[in-house]
């Protein structure tokens, strides 16, 4: 199997999907919508009514992301976690594709299906639930994600092959 991988430290907490497929489906479908707040869904539906066609739409952004981190810090303040289904490994990846990652050790069985939590190394910092076939034994193809999270995954591998581009080319100078 010829699959094209970039280096991308990443975490990953995964189990495998039998273990409890109705929890990890909830916990999946929970982490697409976890950016739907309340002040997320005001701007959704401000945004429908033509409200905001006069604002400046980087600075409601912002104004969001503020509001985020005032929650995230109040939780992280009462010592509050958000609940997450307990996954029994954890493993890094050091390599991503469009489709697939690789891990750093060899743990997973071929062709066991898994369910996995990827701590996304982006702004702002976010858990993506993906659904995974092991390949081989380090080799993973993603076979479930949310379009929202795909994009991002793919963005993120786009801007560490972006990195890995410039650095080659500053050696070679």
């Amino acid at each position: 199997m010829n699959v094209r991988l970039v280096p991308a430290p990443i975490t990953i907490s995964f189990s495998e999907k039998f273990v409890d497929e109705e929890a990890f489906v909830r916990e999946y479908h929970q982490l697409a919508e976890s950016d739907e707040n309340a002040i997320t869904q005001w701007l959704k539906l401000a945004k429908a009514r033509g409200e905001t066609s006069e604002s400046d739409p980087v600075l409601l952004q912002l104004v969001v992301e503020l509001h985020n981190k005032i929650d995230a810090l109040e939780m992280f303040l009462k010592n509050e976690q958000p609940k997450r289904v307990s996954l029994i490994d954890v493993a890094q990846i050091d390599s991503i594709g469009f489709e697939h990652f690789h891990l750093a050790d060899e743990v997973l069985q071929e062709a066991t299906e898994y369910y996995g939590r990827i701590e996304m190394p982006v702004h702002p910092k976010r858990d993506v639930g993906v659904f995974f076939v092991a390949r081989t034994k380090s080799l993973a193809e993603i076979i479930k994600i949310h379009e929202r999270d795909e994009k991002e995954w793919n963005g993120y591998m786009t801007a560490r092959e972006r990195v890995l581009i410039r650095e080659a080319k500053e050696k070679k100078q």
